[in-house]
């Protein structure tokens, strides 16, 4: 049977909730009182007018029975504090939300302190007062920094004073006590201990005997941005929030939640309705800044929209004490970013009666929900009617996307006095790319898993090669042979072979050529040397399209520079040149190095590691020569020239400069450290990183747990994860993040080895009894207080205006699928988003590939229109309801009416399956295959009312070959549109091609 509800509240937190609860099927009315302009919108809501203060006349719950009322939701916390639950639940009517003296943990912060004491829930240190001299005396004498001064009744979030010192706190002590800024809610003061974090909400549905957390967020209490001015009910929030981790969560959910509820449980308290934890995340741990009795605001208009589940539900097994029977369910993969609007004046003021404009504009764009805080409506225009006004909240996949997309969308809605804060969500940007960023290094073409799975493929064919003197197989560092079992008498050979992957690009791209031969001695020698082998000699390989000999000369210095460092002789190399190859200016390098040791000192001797032996970390230059293809593709997301100054550059150097520094070679240091025969194991960092190296050197069953607290990363790894979106396992596993090689040493030696090294070299960790064979701890707070410095430049990259384009289309949309592909990826910077696609038949694949990349879809079928025009029209009509700026065509069957062209004019663009003017119509591939032409293509243009006349922006051509059958030559044609046509899209959403008055294109060099 459907169910009525009601909701007391009129701000974003009750809009949000009605929308949320609408949602269910199961539920078939909601009242809101007093309700708001906002709420009512949402289908299934009603305002109405209840004297919700006077509740103990029971007037609510006379409502409630008159109209079948079968559960209330509490929004606000002043009802819940005066004690609405206790009375209609003694009515028999089901209440979301605590009784009277539950509620207490947020009306009374003294008592929720105490609570908190009384149940060994982790919080700050503190003190009460009715007295002010006593307060300020306490601030003053404190064994702690007594800087945070609350009022302990209720004063609507703004009862709290973050001082930055003494005096500044003593003056709040004055303001709360002395001159009743906050009346009776001010009548005592809670002086705590300023505690150093992130504060990160956590709300958890409870229904007396479980709780369940929610989505971790963050609120941003200050007026301005940077956390600057006076705290407000909050100025947005987002959600989740990754600055608290899975394990921080587990605990919060442990030592506070269930602690908190087991503690109302033994003070015979019970608990129903949303339990809120604010909390500071602390070195020693998440500690608890104040309880709430409710749902928080803003944070509820950024965690409903990701959740899942039924709120309905959720509520009425709260209240039916059957919450341990449901699932929470969360939205896979989105984020969530709210950004307040507010009106002239807030917090101290609020403005009324202004006119507000643009709301519709925002709505109508998918991927938005607007939640009405403080609205309302006169002579039919919705004005502003508080502090808060509105809240505008951005649903995507990235953090920083929903950022940027959600402060855009304020520029869009405007009254007088508006503000908002422009940094929502950016303290949390970094950890949520180390926790979840999607770049990965086989999406620029290199698969790591692959490799490996190539190596074992491999080995039968390289085992069946052995002869006398071979010791082990593939996958170590370098190969290895026995001269003694060879015949000869002691050493061994060590042999590496290696190249510098597509670091070899950018030395090509920037012209800088001398130091590419060190990485290629480097990448050779550090591997013989992680089998304790001291270089002998070096031979290279140069392989180019066509010799020059400047060139060549700059990388066998290189060359020979990085032999003197290893202390090798360079014998011999081949250059071939070779112009069917390699076209002009390209080259490739490849390195041969062999070593020999004393078998006595062969490395790694695994059978000697064991847990408690230290792991010494040699610091990496940089990048080395691992990764680059990420690195690249990186460049290219973040629209970075190799020429431009790097910003992690110390010393204003350039990206090409900074991304080709050379990769340190470790012969020097290392040598005489593996002769002490005090190291068991060194391990080379390259590709695969920490997490693939080291375990090349450890035993089964034995990890290593690394801190990275204890050595340096490099800024560019910092930029890299940042403007990348790389999350902390990719990084960890593409790149050294700093750590260049490691050795493993017994512990009592590692001061010995340590000071044979160089500079910078430090213990990292140890070697442990563990499942997983590298555990790196600290990372992301280590990498997130770089990637800070960046954020706010990442934010305004992704706020560059897109222009909004509509496919119209009739059938299988393969260009409509070359059109996503493109605007979708962030490398190719198209400029443009697609935000509708429009078919004029039903159930078409077109249709099928945008639902795919969650772009609406409409269907308008021309059949349902008595005429052209009016099909044209009510197109046309769709488009601009969209907001749609270009219109491009693929296969859109229809022949367009004039008025609808003229409409659309420099504007819209179709793809022809030729090279115009030739072979116009239909069928014009079939035109060119017979006309005995030997070369036709495609054609992207602008439309015209002519048919295929008009002005053109890119052409691609197709040779004829003489084997072409029509299907091959059209299957041909076909991915030449998929090329051309983003690339045509790009110039004119980028302005570097426009429609002139004469019908001529106009080049623009933007």
């Amino acid at each position: 049977m459907p169910e009525n509800i009601l909701i007391i509240g009129n701000g974003g937190r009750e809009h949000a909730i009605v929308w949320k609860i609408a949602q269910s099927e199961k539920v078939q009315q909601i009242f809101a009182a007093p309700g708001s302009y906002g709420m009512q919108q949402v289908s299934k809501v009603k305002n109405v007018e209840l004297d919700v203060k006077n509740f103990k006349a029971s007037e609510v719950a006379k409502f409630c029975k008159h109209n079948k009322v079968s559960l209330v939701v509490v929004g606000p916390e002043d009802p819940l504090a005066n004690g609405i639950a206790d009375v209609l639940l003694a009515e028999g009517i089901n209440t979301f939300g605590p009784q009277k003296d539950a509620a207490r943990i947020e009306s009374d912060k003294n008592w929720a302190k105490a609570f908190m004491d009384r149940h060994n829930i982790p919080t700050a240190r503190w003190k009460s007062f009715d007295n002010a001299k006593e307060a300020k005396d306490f601030i003053c004498n404190a064994p702690f920094p007594a800087l945070v001064v609350k009022a302990s009744g209720l004063a609507a979030g703004k009862g709290v004073v973050v001082a930055s010192n003494t005096s500044e706190a003593c003056g709040a002590v004055d303001e709360i006590l002395t001159d009743k800024k906050f009346g009776t809610a001010g009548e005592t003061v809670v002086i705590e201990e300023l505690l150093d974090g992130e504060e990160v909400s956590v709300l958890a549905f409870c229904d007396g005997n479980t709780v369940k957390a929610m989505l971790p967020a963050q609120d941003h209490k200050r007026i301005f941005d940077n956390d600057k001015g006076p705290n407000t009910g909050g100025m947005g929030a987002y959600c989740p929030c990754h600055l608290l981790s899975s394990r921080e969560l587990e605990y919060v959910q442990k030592e506070v939640l269930e602690k908190t509820l087991n503690g109302f449980k033994k003070e015979n308290i019970k608990f129903v309705g949303v339990l809120y934890a604010g909390l500071m995340v602390t070195k020693d741990g998440p500690k608890v800044l104040e309880f709430n009795c409710r749902f928080g605001d803003p944070e509820t208009e950024v965690i409903l929209p990701l959740l899942d589940s039924e709120l309905y539900e959720i509520m009425a097994s709260c209240c039916e004490g059957t919450l341990n029977t449901v699932e929470l369910k969360w939205k896979d993969g989105l984020a969530a970013v709210g950004v307040v609007i507010a009106s002239k004046g807030y917090p101290e003021t609020s403005t009324k009666g202004e006119v507000i404009c643009g709301i519709q504009s925002v709505t109508a764009r998918t991927g938005y929900e607007v939640f009405h805080c403080g609205t309302a409506l006169k002579d039919d225009k919705v004005v502003t009617n508080g502090g808060r006004v509105l809240i505008i909240v951005s649903l995507v996949p990235q953090l920083v996307v929903a950022a940027s997309k959600a402060t855009e969308a304020c520029g869009i809605i405007n009254f007088n006095g508006k503000q908002y804060r422009k940094d929502i969500s950016h303290k949390g940007i970094a950890r949520s790319i180390l926790k979840s960023g999607k770049m990965t290094y086989k999406q620029s073409g290199v698969d790591i898993t692959a490799g490996n799975d190539l190596v074992g493929q491999i080995k039968p064919a390289a085992k069946s090669t052995d002869r006398k003197g071979v010791m082990g197989g593939l996958g170590g560092f370098g190969g290895l042979f026995d001269l003694n079992a060879a015949g000869f008498v002691d050493p061994l050979l060590v042999s590496g072979t290696d190249g510098v992957g597509t670091k070899l690009l950018i030395a090509q791209e920037v012209g800088i050529h001398d130091s590419i031969g060190i990485d290629l001695v480097a990448m050779c020698v550090n591997d013989i040397l992680a089998h304790g082998a001291e270089p002998l000699y070096f031979l290279d390989y140069f392989a180019c399209g066509s010799l020059d000999v400047s060139v060549t000369e700059q990388v066998v210095s290189g060359i020979a520079k990085g032999c003197k460092e290893a202390g090798c002789s360079l014998i011999g190399g081949e250059t071939a040149e070779m112009p069917d190859m390699y076209p002009p200016g390209e080259y490739d390098l490849a390195g041969f190095a062999v070593g020999a040791v004393e078998r006595s000192q062969l490395l790694p001797r695994i059978q000697q590691i064991e847990a408690g032996d230290i792991v010494i970390a040699l610091p990496s230059s940089g990048v080395h020569s691992n990764g680059f293809s990420l690195v690249r593709k990186v460049m290219r997301l973040a629209g970075a020239k190799y020429e431009d100054v790097a910003p992690f550059s110390k010393n204003h150097k350039t990206f090409g400069e900074e991304l080709l520094t050379p990769t340190k070679i470790y012969v020097q240091s290392v040598l005489p450290a593996i002769k002490t025969g005090k190291v068991k194991a060194f391990a080379h960092i390259t590709g695969g990183g920490l997490v693939e190296n080291i375990p090349r050197i450890l035993p089964k069953g034995l990890a290593v747990e690394l801190d990275a607290k204890n050595w340096s990363i490099p800024s560019v790894f910092a930029w890299l994860a940042l403007m990348g979106g790389i999350n902390e396992t990719e990084m960890l596993r593409t790149f050294n993040c700093g750590v260049g090689a490691v050795l493993i040493v017994k512990k009592e030696d590692s001061h010995a080895i340590l000071e044979l090294m160089q500079p910078g070299a430090s213990v990292i960790g140890s070697v442990t009894k563990n499942q997983k064979q590298v555990a790196v701890h600290n990372f992301s707070e280590i990498m997130e207080s770089s990637m800070k410095l960046w954020v706010p430049q990442l934010v305004k990259f992704h706020s560059v205006p897109k222009k909004r384009v509509g496919v119209l289309i009739s059938g299988s949309g393969t260009n409509l699928q070359a059109l996503i592909d493109a605007t979708q990826d962030s490398t190719k910077h198209i400029g443009a988003e697609i935000v509708l696609v429009i078919s004029n038949k039903a159930n078409v694949e077109g249709l099928k590939r945008a639902q795919t990349a969650n772009i609406p879809t409409k269907v308008l079928n021309h059949k349902d229109y008595a005429n052209r025009v009016e099909f044209d029209r009510a197109l046309h009509d769709e488009l601009v309801k969209a907001e749609v700026e270009i219109v491009c065509l693929a296969g859109f069957m229809r022949i367009l009416t004039g008025e609808f062209v003229g409409k659309w004019k420099g504007r819209m663009l179709n793809i022809h399956p030729s090279l115009l003017p030739l072979f116009k119509g239909v069928d014009a591939q079939k035109q060119a295959f017979e006309s005995g032409v030997q070369v036709t293509g495609c054609t992207v243009h602008f439309v015209d009312e002519q048919l295929d006349n008009g002005a053109i922006l890119v052409q691609d051509a197709v040779p004829i070959k003489p084997d072409d059958t029509l299907e091959s030559l059209t299957k041909r044609i076909l991915a030449a549109e998929h090329q051309a046509y983003p690339k045509a899209l790009h110039l004119i959403a980028t302005g570097k091609a426009t429609l002139g008055g004469n019908n001529q294109i106009v080049w623009s060099d933007n």
